[in-house]
């Protein structure tokens, strides 16, 4: 089943190494990526979450996180030379990257977009992002996560 998400056939078309997780995602949950740390059995902070914002000046920039924080739409703003930033909504975000919220993947978009990742990436031997579902994750290197999407590395996180 996982190995049909553009996410996960996207990073295979790359050529990059990554390892597929799938756990039993529980419906009522709304902090999926927690749900995907503890499932998981690692770092709540080795977790990153996609997120979508509206950039004034640029459009629509996708944002990755860890898990455990929020996203600064001030930074996200300024590390692709926008003036403001606000976060779309949930509808939105869904159409414009063909993934349902809580399994928005960075990977395998509908189109590609401005890519920015949290430099707490970099800590980490291995990340987990969405496989474009709940309930699957895929870990990766934070480097082949920065050059498949050429994103750029700043502090978004707060």
């Amino acid at each position: 089943m996982a190995k049909g998400t553009p996410a996960v056939l996207a990073l295979g078309n790359a050529g990059v190494e990554f390892v597929v997780h799938e756990f039993a995602h529980e419906p009522s949950s709304r902090n999926y990526g927690v749900e995907a740390a503890e499932a998981l059995g690692v770092e709540h902070d080795r977790v990153f979450k996609t997120l979508l914002a509206d950039v004034q000046g640029v459009g629509q920039v996708v944002a990755v996180v860890p898990v455990t924080g929020q996203l600064s739409l001030r930074e996200l703003a300024a590390a692709v030379g926008g003036k403001r930033a606000e976060m779309c909504p949930p509808d939105v975000a869904e159409r414009l990257t063909g993934y349902v919220v809580g399994g928005i993947s960075p990977f395998g978009l509908k189109r590609r977009l401005p890519t920015v990742i949290d430099e707490t990436a970099e800590l980490w031997d291995t990340i987990f992002v969405s496989g474009g579902r709940r309930g699957l994750d895929l870990e990766l290197v934070p480097q082949a996560l920065i050059d498949v999407l050429d994103a750029t590395v700043w502090a978004i996180g707060t």
